[in-house]
C-alpha cells in the first residue's frame, strides 16, 4: 500500500477502535469521542481530558445534530488538525 493508502486505513482503524463500544458501531457518542481524543489526538489537543473542551469539540464535529459524530464528520476533525499541523510546520522553515 501506498503511504497515503496507510493513512486512509489507519484512520478507518481508529475510528472504528472506539465507535460502537457503547451502541452504534457507525458513530462515536461523546464518551467514545472523548476517549479517541485522549488516546490518539492527546498530545496535539491538550485539553482532551477537559469536559468543556470536548463537549465543544462534540457540538462542533457534530454538524447533522444527531448526538454522535459519524465518519464523516470525524475526518473533518482530522483534516483541520492536519492542515493546522502542515501550517505550522511550514512556519517553521
Amino acid at each position: 500500500m501506498s503511504d497515503i493508502q496507510q493513512a486512509m486505513a489507519l484512520l478507518i482503524n481508529a475510528f472504528d477502535k472506539y465507535s460502537g463500544k457503547e451502541g452504534d458501531k457507525f458513530s462515536l457518542n461523546k464518551a467514545e469521542l472523548k476517549e479517541l481524543l485522549e488516546n490518539e489526538l492527546g498530545t496535539l489537543l491538550g485539553k482532551a481530558n477537559d469536559k468543556a473542551a470536548v463537549d465543544r469539540i462534540f457540538k462542533d464535529l457534530d454538524r447533522n445534530k444527531d448526538n454522535s459524530v459519524d465518519f464523516n464528520e470525524f475526518v473533518t476533525l482530522v483534516c483541520c488538525l492536519t492542515q493546522m499541523c502542515h501550517e505550522y510546520f511550514i512556519g517553521k522553515k
